[in-house]
């Protein structure tokens, strides 16, 4: 695009993986690179926009906020790893990336490359696919799958081994902190924050509670709030004590934490890769952040933990993302030796019935979601009412459901408290929406009109 004077748009999900992609792009296209994203400081975006205002700069890489920087003569947006659910902005505006970027292109007469290894069932269904001749890494891989849920014997035995061979390994959570929730063995109930009907998550290392939804921290407590049972029990292993587990089992080996927790500046993450690229340590052990792109070229054990708890998700795209997230998770090990991978699961044959192939996955689940009637053979909405008053919060959403019952083509899927009842101390509802194609959603959708409530077209989450 550069020699015909076209300018170009790199986008990635995170931030996070800005350092590795500037290095990359800068080794073929030098000082004609930028990168942006909502880290950069306003003196920087200045001088940025100041280079593409002179034809210095001619491609932006970045995360979503990259999409709307004024470049004259746009050739090329490529949307990288289309398929990672942090394209869609989760506040106003809601809007999604990859749908923008495809809007784009069609309005200012770029290319768009919507690229993955895991591509979406909507970008499937809806766009041209082509494929690389040959693979980017030919090496096969050895599966190997287990059952539990823990950090058993196989699994330690594993990375002991790998150790020993001084080679390096990935361990996958679904979880961050040291675990999901504290519960109450006599009652059940679990310690929530104050503010949202969410467990409060234990992070250890920094002795506290804390609730990823509102950010409230406290101390750790260890008595019931329901009933004064002491002590209270921990739910679902998380980083810190999987670090904790593996260290005191295997002797000498250095664990790189790489969670949101531990990763929370574009120098840590710098810092981090550079000590697991360097050898200094020898496992990297961390959640979603670990499927993000990253390359580590001298992992040969990837273990994965959590997929079941994924499958189990009230999401009518729950087996989309177990499915992506194994292939995503073991396409990190193996780039420059043979590697295994270990699946800690208690549903087997459901994964080793789409493991050499992503492609006769993605072809089921279009044959389940066409009979579903959910997107990409549906639209749906989901609007989202939230009031400091609960009673407020559902006359609102009995008074919206209403007014929706008039229209026909409009199927009203369900409403009620949402599975987070509370967030920021608003009760929230939801009302999920449904139809044949969007006109008729949108027509309904436009008779909504309420400072409570949000509208979020096709949702990628629905806590």
């Amino acid at each position: 695009m550069m020699e015909e004077g076209k300018t170009s748009i790199f986008l990635m999900p995170e931030i996070s993986l800005t350092p590795q992609m500037e290095k990359r792009l800068k080794v073929y296209f030098g000082d004609a690179v930028a990168m942006w994203h909502s880290k950069i400081t306003k003196k920087k975006k200045e001088q940025i926009l100041k280079g593409i205002e002179n034809g210095e700069i001619r491609i932006v890489a970045g995360a979503r906020s990259a999409l709307f920087v004024p470049l004259h003569d746009l050739g090329l947006i490529v949307v990288d790893e289309e398929h990672d659910d942090s394209y869609k902005a989760q506040t106003r505006p809601r809007y999604h990336a990859r749908d923008v970027a495809v809007l784009m292109g069609q309005k200012r007469g770029a290319k768009v490359v919507l690229a993955s290894a895991t591509p979406s069932t909507t970008s499937y269904y809806k766009y041209d696919v082509v494929k690389l001749e040959k693979p980017y890494v030919e090496r096969k891989k050895q599966y190997h799958f287990i059952n539990g849920d823990s950090i058993n014997t196989p699994i330690l035995r594993a990375l002991q081994e790998n150790y020993v061979q001084k080679n390096q390994s990935l361990l996958f959570l679904p979880t961050r902190g040291n675990f999901k929730y504290l519960y109450c063995e006599r009652c059940g109930k679990t310690h929530l924050c104050p503010y949202c009907s969410v467990g409060m998550a234990l992070h250890r290392k920094h002795r506290h509670l804390k609730c990823h939804y509102c950010n409230f921290t406290e101390a750790i407590v260890d008595t019931c709030t329901y009933c004064g049972h002491t002590p209270l029990k921990s739910e679902r292993m998380g980083t810190q004590e999987a670090i904790e587990v593996i260290g005191s089992a295997i002797e000498g080996i250095k664990i790189e934490q790489f969670d949101r927790d531990s990763i929370s500046t574009a120098k840590k993450l710098k810092e981090a890769l550079k000590r697991f690229e360097s050898g200094e340590s020898h496992l990297l052990l961390g959640t979603q952040m670990l499927s993000k792109g990253h390359d580590y070229a001298n992992i040969t054990l990837s273990v994965i933990m959590g997929l079941d708890h994924i499958l189990g998700l009230a999401d009518y795209r729950a087996r989309e993302r177990a499915v992506a997230l194994l292939f995503q998770i073991a396409g990190r090990s193996g780039r420059a030796k043979q590697a295994e991978v270990l699946v800690q699961t208690n549903d087997p044959e459901f994964f080793k019935s789409y493991l050499h192939d992503y492609e006769d996955f993605i072809k089921d689940e279009l044959a389940f979601l066409e009979m579903a009637q959910y997107p990409p053979f549906a639209s749906i909405a989901r609007i989202l009412i939230a009031h400091k008053d609960e009673a407020r919060a559902g006359k609102i959403t009995l008074d919206t459901v209403t007014r929706l019952k008039a229209f026909e083509e409009v199927e009203i899927v369900g409403h009620g408290k949402a599975p987070v009842e509370r967030i920021a101390n608003k009760f929230r509802f939801n009302i999920l929406l449904r139809a044949k194609s969007r006109v008729p959603l949108l027509n309904a959708l436009h008779t909504v009109d309420c400072r409570e409530i949000e509208i979020d077209m096709d949702p990628v989450e629905f806590s």
